[in-house]
């Protein structure tokens, strides 16, 4: 059986023609040295879509939000956010802009309470006043009744699935735009997993975007709209997520066993 998608810059151009895109990689290269992390990368992300990446360790998918959210240099290419060149911009104006990444390593504050990691989320929307924070606090507590039942508690003293609810949690009281997740099952027990993605779930069915980078290429593909896979900083398939489950060699090589 032939690969679902043999050209995927195909796809993203069907895809372009239907709806405006929110996130939109061009050609995007990124080097660490001499060593190529992604080579002529086209992305993109539709308003209201859940789009995954998926692939092997070393395939170049933390480079990708890393590089979006401007925490890599790019060697080449062009990112365009809401029609916007964002290229050069910086972490701190994309968060501003309403991207926001929640990263591998969770990056809290591990000596301030729960409750203080997720007001800093909201830093930079502090310009709409206390009751807009308070509501925004409110919800992810009701996403997250753990955290509500820890809001005191020191974030470094939390279990690893605890921290990631914390972080993504953080994420939203940024009131995102575009959500990028890296890795947020990687190192956590299978139930803490299942609640995780079922938030991620849950933002998708909201009508958020968001771009999921995820090793657990199974639950991915089942929470997605779109998906990319990425292959030695490479793009190699482009398709629906449901389209990418039933390739033949997808399958072999990600979710254990033929399609």
């Amino acid at each position: 059986m032939s690969a679902v998608v043999v050209n995927p810059d195909a796809v993203e151009a069907r895809r372009a023609a239907a709806a405006e895109a929110l996130l939109v990689t061009r050609d995007l290269d990124v080097r660490y040295g001499g060593v190529q992390a992604l080579s002529q990368v086209n992305v993109s992300v539709l308003e209201g879509e859940l789009v995954t990446v998926i692939g092997a360790n070393g395939a170049g998918k933390s480079s990708l939000v890393n590089s979006i959210v401007g925490v890599v240099p790019k060697a080449g290419g062009l990112i365009e956010f809401a029609g916007d060149d964002i290229t050069a911009a910086i972490p701190e104006e994309l968060v501003g802009r309403g991207v926001v990444l929640v990263p591998e390593r969770r990056e809290l504050f591990p000596a301030l309470a729960v409750e203080d990691n997720l007001r800093l989320g909201a830093y930079a929307r502090a310009r709409l006043g206390r009751k807009v924070i308070n509501e925004d606090l409110a919800r992810v507590y009701a996403t997250f009744p753990r955290l509500a039942e820890r809001r005191t508690q020191l974030a470094g003293t939390m279990s690893g699935g605890e921290q990631q609810m914390l972080a993504i949690g953080r994420a939203m009281m940024a009131s995102p735009r575009l959500l990028l997740l890296d890795e947020p099952s990687l190192g956590l027990a299978p139930l803490i997993v299942e609640e995780i993605f079922k938030v991620v779930a849950d933002l998708g069915a909201s009508g958020a975007t968001v771009l999921l980078i995820e090793q657990n290429a199974r639950a991915a593909l089942r929470l997605a709209d779109h998906a990319y896979l990425l292959e030695a900083g490479t793009v190699r398939l482009g398709a629906s997520a449901a389209a990418m489950a039933g390739d033949e060699r997808v399958a072999r090589a990600y979710l254990g066993g033929g399609a």
